[in-house]
């Protein structure tokens, strides 16, 4: 018995219009999507411009809150210039009672003092070292000529290389500090001196060429023009304009660094702009 009359099928001009319903479909639905496959990826694009530039400008903060007071400079708009130190302490300033204690001589030049505390107490990354390379001891750095750690000749240098930790004169709660032999031409109202680190006596952040990079010296030797060398720290950076700007105090106790950044993406040519203040102590 023939079974034609039970079978079903479609011709091709339904199969051709059930693809032209369905390419339409498709097409009205891509309209409604593209507009918010197109919003997140701009969000995204710029959450991570906005992420580089956050990330520098924070970078670049807490490298200036280490900053020796009294010794930013800016060369330019371009250019950030300052020396970083690791930690401060307070000097022994005279004998005890019993005449004992090996106290920084501001009269004559001394090569040893006691620092008050424990050396071996601090954080390894903040201890005081001879190195190599050794660390420098800076007293009561005012920036101005005759307290000026940028002044490597003459009588004025306020500024000694560390030479050995923990000799003869250290107590059960002093460390004994050696240094260079030096007369250090200011004393501090509070005893206190600050470390710079041997690896990086000088810190420079420079703009140039569209890239940003930091540069670390192991000698008091950079000028405010600031070499456009060193370490990466961003690129496609619009360089133009106010880059930094440093205002001291009268006082020389506060100082304020405003940076501006501008971070441009290279695909798409948007660009992302920040303003940054970090507040300075400049209390010597």
């Amino acid at each position: 018995m023939s079974t034609s009359k039970f079978q079903r099928g479609f011709t091709l001009i339904e199969l051709i219009m059930v693809i032209v319903i369905m390419g339409a479909i498709g097409g009205v639905v891509s309209v409604f999507m593209k507009s918010p496959i197109d919003a997140y990826f701009a969000s995204a694009r710029r959450a991570a411009l906005t992420d580089v530039a956050d990330t520098v400008v924070r970078r670049m903060a807490r490298d200036i809150h280490r900053a020796l007071p009294n010794s930013i400079r800016t060369s330019g708009t371009n250019c950030l210039e300052f020396i970083p130190t690791k930690t401060a302490g307070r000097y022994r300033a005279d004998t005890d009672g019993a005449g004992v204690g090996d106290f920084l001589d501001f009269s004559t030049t001394d090569t040893s003092f006691n620092m008050l505390g424990l050396n071996s107490a601090l954080p390894s990354d903040q201890q005081v070292t001879p190195g190599p390379p050794a660390d420098v001891i800076v007293v009561y750095n005012l920036g101005i000529p005759g307290s000026d750690a940028y002044t490597t000749t003459g009588s004025s240098i306020n500024t000694a290389t560390v030479t050995s930790v923990g000799g003869a004169g250290t107590t059960a709660t002093e460390t004994n500090i050696g240094i260079s032999a030096r007369k250090f031409p200011l004393a501090s109202g509070s005893n206190r001196f600050q470390v710079v680190p041997g690896a990086e006596l000088m810190v420079s952040y420079v703009c140039s060429a569209s890239t940003l990079r930091r540069t670390a010296s192991t000698a008091f030797t950079l000028a405010a023009s600031c070499p456009a060398t060193g370490s990466i720290v961003a690129t496609n950076v619009d360089c133009t304009g106010t880059w930094f700007d440093y205002t001291g105090s009268d006082l020389q106790r506060n100082a304020l660094v405003s940076m501006f950044l501008k971070v441009t993406d290279s695909s798409s040519g948007e660009s992302v702009s920040l303003q940054h203040e970090v507040h300075v102590s400049n209390t010597p």
